[in-house]
């Protein structure tokens, strides 16, 4: 009877306790600044993996493998008395349908990142407060993770994490800290816009296309995962007809630009003349690497 007790109690812990959202690791680089004690760098860091990694930020429960990879990287470049200043780059990625493959799905710098921190202090989020620069930041790219990882999985299945972005602007916006202005250029609230706008709307399709229909099917026709995935180069090229420029074309090709090289220089040929020239013409910084693809 025991047994059966013990069993049931730690079957209901298990359900409980599933694993969470991202599987993210944090790193903070010190290396710039002049400060003897490292200490609070490295509490910061830990503070940080912890935040991300034992947080909540679903109601959904996360298999293991279902785990969102993903890894931040701070680059402090200034610190004097708790107030930090640096970068933040962040990547996120998801494995490709039968393969042991990881499709590169966010590729992004941001610059503008500031924020107080004191030693040992609680980060803990709520989606309608502002809590601190540092948590709204942090949680902010934690949605837009989760929007973008849901959309490769399922036409615009994203929406919901995107709108608690949105949420997290809106709170952000009333503290003056840097990067969260509608005037900015390339700013949070540009990003999830952006996400979220109509004038955008091909950038998700997109999304879902070149994941769903393109990657995950190359490892069982590997000819039908290529065309749909230079297809899909098409919906960018209608976009930027309507939005020269469009930041979301840079987010996209950021984390692309390499695995499409590679796609398209591998496995069974195809004509990829007409390819390279809607390439060139989306995503003209990227001219030397579409050169190097093979045909």
């Amino acid at each position: 009877m025991r047994s059966r007790i013990a069993i049931f109690v730690f079957s209901l812990l298990s359900l409980t306790t599933g694993a969470q959202e991202l599987k993210c690791s944090i790193t903070v680089n010190s290396d710039q600044v002049s400060q003897t004690n490292q200490q609070i760098f490295k509490t910061l860091e830990r503070s940080l993996n912890d935040f991300v990694n034992r947080g909540k930020w679903t109601n959904r429960t996360f298999k293991e493998n279902e785990r969102i990879n993903t890894q931040m990287f701070i680059t402090i470049t200034d610190y004097e008395s708790n107030r930090f200043k640096g970068t933040l780059q962040i990547q996120s990625s998801r494995p490709v349908y039968n393969t042991s493959y990881e499709t590169p799905i966010f590729n992004y710098k941001d610059n503008d990142f500031d924020f107080e921190y004191i030693e040992f202090q609680p980060l803990a989020f709520n989606e309608n407060v502002f809590e601190s620069n540092l948590i709204s930041v942090i949680s902010y790219y934690v949605y837009i993770i989760l929007g973008l990882d849901a959309d490769t999985f399922s036409l615009e299945g994203g929406s919901d994490h995107y709108r608690v972005a949105q949420q997290i602007v809106t709170q952000a916006q009333g503290s003056n800290a840097g990067g969260w202005s509608q005037s900015d250029k390339r700013s949070r609230f540009e990003l999830v816009d952006n996400l979220m706008s109509n004038t955008y709307r091909e950038y998700r399709v997109a999304m879902y296309n070149y994941h769903r229909k393109g990657m995950d099917v190359l490892s069982d026709n590997n000819s039908a995962g290529k065309q749909v995935i230079a297809g899909t180069m098409k919906l960018f090229e209608t976009m930027i007809k309507r939005r020269p420029n469009a930041f979301l074309i840079q987010t996209f090709f950021d984390a692309k630009s390499e695995e499409i090289q590679n796609i398209f220089s591998d496995g069974p040929k195809m004509d990829v003349v007409g390819l390279t020239e809607t390439l060139n013409r989306i995503a003209p910084l990227y001219s030397s690497t579409w050169n190097n693809i093979k045909y």
